[in-house]
């Protein structure tokens, strides 16, 4: 059982494997399923976050407050003119994420990858990817495997917790995953897969979480796409040859490090950072004081 990226990335070696085929043989063992199941578990999970990352692009759906209803429609309007500053395909990938961070607004079903509030960074860049390049399912479930156990590294020795590690741990392990997954789709290798981990949480180390009135929305949505395009700038430093000179493994420990160093008001409390500011306070006291 691989208990670090490092050891991850050894089994692939000595077995001869590529890396999503050690990750779904592990969890073959350690589950006790057949691999047709695990690949029918898969195949569920990605059918849900094509969902969600899709339903909010033609219609606003409802959330507490509206802060973020629309936004997804908004966005993909906006990709679809083709004068965007990134690009279609950029624009079309953070309308998904924000697609997936709507949908969760309004109490729809998301697949939390590895958290419901960083929900639409993994699905976007899949579901972008695969319209794209026209990718075969069976290609995209390689990708969620090649994400799962980088998550389930990460999970082990740090953790995805806003509430305990920030939203570097949500968002910025989301885009890790992400960005793996990616580097993998593009038939990059091991190493450039570690690569695009490492840069991903180094472009977002000390990112805090700080959801104004509480809520699950603002700045989470925006982090859902900015943070789906981490994942694929990562995936592209790292499919260029760019090398991180920090160990993956070492990276993973420094975010959990800096995620206990941040004081509790900058980890979910709503307490501080935007949160914090006059008008995230005046908005948070419309909603649940506003008879006072």
């Amino acid at each position: 059982m691989y208990t670090s990226i490092e050891s991850l990335a050894a089994l692939s070696k000595e077995r001869g494997q590529p890396l999503w085929q050690v990750v779904l043989e592990e969890e073959m063992a350690f589950s006790g399923a057949g691999r047709e199941q695990v690949w029918e578990q898969l195949r569920q999970r990605y059918q849900v976050m094509r969902a969600s990352a899709c339903r909010a692009l033609d219609q606003a759906l409802p959330t507490v407050g509206n802060l973020i209803s629309g936004v997804a429609k908004t966005h993909n309007a906006y990709a679809s003119r083709g004068n965007s500053l990134c690009g279609p395909f950029l624009n079309r990938v953070m309308a998904m994420a924000l697609s997936c961070s709507e949908v969760n607004a309004s109490m729809g079903k998301i697949c939390a990858a590895p958290t419901a509030g960083s929900c639409g960074i993994l699905p976007a860049v899949l579901v972008g990817l695969q319209e794209r390049d026209n990718l075969s399912t069976d290609t995209i479930l390689e990708g969620l495997l090649v994400a799962g156990g980088i998550g389930a590294v990460i999970t082990r020795n740090a953790t995805v917790a806003g509430a305990e590690g920030g939203c570097q741990a949500e968002c910025g392990v989301a885009a890790a995953m992400a960005g793996a997954a990616a580097v993998h789709l593009q038939k990059g290798t091991v190493e450039q897969m570690v690569n695009a981990v490492c840069f991903a949480l180094m472009n977002v180390m000390g990112l805090v979480c700080d959801p104004v009135a509480g809520l699950v929305q603002v700045p989470c949505a925006q982090r859902n796409a900015s943070q789906a395009v981490n994942a694929l700038l990562s995936a592209d430093l790292a499919l260029a040859g760019m090398q991180s000179i920090i160990p993956a493994d070492q990276v993973i420990e420094a975010m959990y490090r800096v995620g206990k160093m941040l004081p509790e008001q900058l980890r979910e409390t709503g307490q501080g950072g935007i949160a914090a500011t006059e008008k995230g306070r005046e908005i948070s006291h419309a909603l649940f004081h506003p008879q006072v």
